[in-house]
């Protein structure tokens, strides 16, 4: 079967299913040679499909920064690639672990063994980054994959499966195809593991059809990653780096910032910030080769639905940067805004904007600001400019998110030793580092009984020198 065929039947994905599982049954667990060579031929795959993929993922968009591509998709895999190529010797090897008193002639140990067969499904926002990390994450745990990418991005989606296809076979990677009625049907196979990246939405529906078969998940679901800026800290730097968060792939970024907390002394300063550094960074404004449109039409009148339900109720919407109305003359493109007054009745507050939108609140202090953030789901990450003072630490301490960047936005996830993921309704589990490798592996915990042992004397009958060791261990 042709993995790029478009798959409608259930009894098909799980023919592909069980051609790997039967695979994985009869190879066993690959070794770590052949794991790092898989790896190594996959981070040459990517380099030298450069600007296929470029090309690729520009057409799926209508236009997308081939730097922003290189960069966000092409780097971001290669090097987390090579880490896992430099580090799994590590991640593999066993661990020994603490025996019982009792026991203390005996070892304990724990091997990091592969599940066997992941499942991966992938969103359309980076097609390349989202789909191909997770894939060498289960490849490094010696896993076979199956991947299910997002049905708007079609033709990176074929260059992925040629491009893989040239150097795996399909009983240990392949690549489905099709609409949401083929994801619905992937999500209901049997998995060793599921990996899903998306909407908190779906990502419910996925867990749900998951549990029926009782596969465990990895979910990553976004949601409003708030930015806290401390009163009085340098607004032009700040503004750099929130604007460089926030209109990288034209915000579809799922750790994008999606709003700022600022003071209310510096509302005004900060706004003329942010504008000044949206200019500096898109010359040719919106319609800059280095500005990225919204992926298609549908995600764009939901955008502009969201500014139009502000702007109903009473919110100041503001286009920023270099002839913010040149954004009409590309299709599916949003010049970059700012939007003031945002009240709690707006759609705006509420949903994950997904798009060149900042919704900017003002608050009075630190406390107010944890309480803005804490009254809402926890989300996928937090952002904070600010010295290292008692409000930063209160920030950490009191807040709880995915992951945290100070002083900067989304770069942590550039972090290959830290795990990336969500909590409560932003997500769960990891997939980078070494938590993403044990994530996608089993630990099998192992006693190897020693000859000489005093666990001999809790066998019946039992005589006095057990009252000993009794009154020794519960004293």
């Amino acid at each position: 079967m042709n993995a790029m065929e478009k798959i409608t039947d259930t009894d098909r994905l799980s023919g592909l299913l069980a051609a790997q599982r039967a695979a994985f049954l009869r190879d066993g667990a690959p070794s770590l040679a052949q794991r790092r060579g898989d790896l190594t031929k996959f981070r040459a795959a990517i380099i030298a499909h450069r600007k296929d993929i470029e090309n690729a993922i520009n057409a799926d968009f209508g236009h997308r920064s081939r730097y922003e591509t290189a960069i966000m998709e092409v780097v971001g895999v290669t090097e987390g690639v090579k880490y896992l190529i430099r580090n799994l010797r590590r991640f593999m090897a066993p661990t020994r672990r603490h025996v019982a008193m009792t026991m203390r002639m005996g070892k304990a140990r724990i091997e990091y063994q592969p599940l066997g067969v992941v499942g991966v499904m992938s969103p359309w926002n980076y097609p390349v980054n989202l789909a191909l990390m997770p894939v060498a994450t289960a490849i490094a745990a010696g896993n076979r994959v199956m991947l299910k990418p997002s049905e708007f991005t079609p033709v990176t989606n074929a260059l992925l499966a040629k491009m893989l296809g040239e150097i795996f076979s399909e009983d240990q990677f392949a690549v489905i195809t099709g609409d949401a009625a083929v994801g619905a049907a992937f999500t209901a196979l049997p998995f060793d593991h599921l990996v899903f990246t998306g909407s908190t939405e779906v990502g419910r529906a996925v867990m749900k059809a998951a549990s029926d078969n009782l596969v465990p998940v990895t979910l990553e679901l976004g949601g409003k990653s708030p930015t806290i800026i401390a009163k009085g800290h340098a607004l032009d730097r700040a503004a750099a780096s929130i604007a460089f968060g926030k209109l990288v792939n034209a915000g579809q970024t799922c750790i994008a910032p999606d709003y700022a907390l600022v003071h209310e002394d510096d509302i005004d300063a900060f706004v003329a910030a942010y504008c000044r550094q949206v200019a500096s960074f898109y010359a040719d404004g919106p319609t800059s080769e280095h500005y990225t449109s919204i992926v298609n039409e549908r995600h764009h009148a939901r955008l502009r639905g969201l500014l139009e339900d502000a702007g109903s109720k009473g919110a100041r919407i503001i286009e920023v940067g270099i002839r913010p109305g040149d954004a009409s003359r590309r299709p599916n493109t949003l010049a970059p805004i700012v939007v003031l007054g945002v009240t709690d009745d707006m759609r705006i507050a509420h949903e994950e904007i997904f798009g060149p939108v900042l919704p900017i609140f003002s608050y009075r202090d630190i406390d107010e600001a944890i309480a803005y953030v804490n009254y809402r789901p926890r989300p996928l990450a937090l952002y904070y400019f600010g010295a290292d003072n008692d409000d930063r630490r209160q920030v950490l301490n009191r807040t709880t998110s995915g992951n945290v960047t100070i002083n900067g936005t989304i770069m942590h996830i550039a972090q290959d030793d830290l795990p990336f993921g969500g909590v409560g309704s932003s997500g769960m589990g990891a997939y980078h580092g070494v938590e993403g490798f044990r994530t996608l592996s089993h630990a099998k915990g192992i006693f190897e009984q020693g000859r000489w042992n005093l666990s001999n004397l809790l066998r019946a009958p039992f005589r006095r020198p057990i009252d000993i060791i009794l009154n020794m261990v519960l004293r």
